[in-house]
């Protein structure tokens, strides 16, 4: 992917590919209510599913695998049609290779201008 200048009025390229917004994922230290644990990623995740814009909490272990990176700075996902094709066809710096990090879905972490970005894929 290129550096892409766009005026104030265009939506960004990743919503022009066709790309769809599905969370934004912030980090925190802080226990929240109805906390779920993803063992495998050694995370807790909350406050997806009652939010109505995306807005996903998510609270590491210290031994947590995932880039020190998606540990501190917030991101953004977006849903993609094919996560392997989106990996391929365009030049992103990858944080994490592909993954379940549940039934029905695969994930993968790219940086862009030194913040995080989750691409996702759910399995039809």
């Amino acid at each position: 992917m290129s550096q892409l200048e766009r005026s104030d009025d265009e939506l960004p390229w990743a919503i022009q590919k066709g790309w769809r917004f599905h969370h934004i994922g912030i980090p925190t230290v802080e226990k929240r209510i109805s906390e779920k644990y993803l063992p495998k990623l050694k995370f807790y995740t909350s406050g997806f599913e009652q939010s109505p814009f995306g807005i996903e909490w998510m609270r590491f272990e210290k031994d947590c695998p995932l880039p020190e990176l998606v540990k501190i700075v917030p991101h953004v996902a977006f849903e993609v049609d094919d996560l392997d094709t989106e990996l391929e066809q365009n030049n992103f710096k990858i944080l994490t290779l592909p993954n379940a990090p549940s039934g029905g879905v695969r994930v993968a972490m790219i940086e862009h201008n030194g913040a995080p970005v989750e691409l996702i894929e759910f399995l039809k």
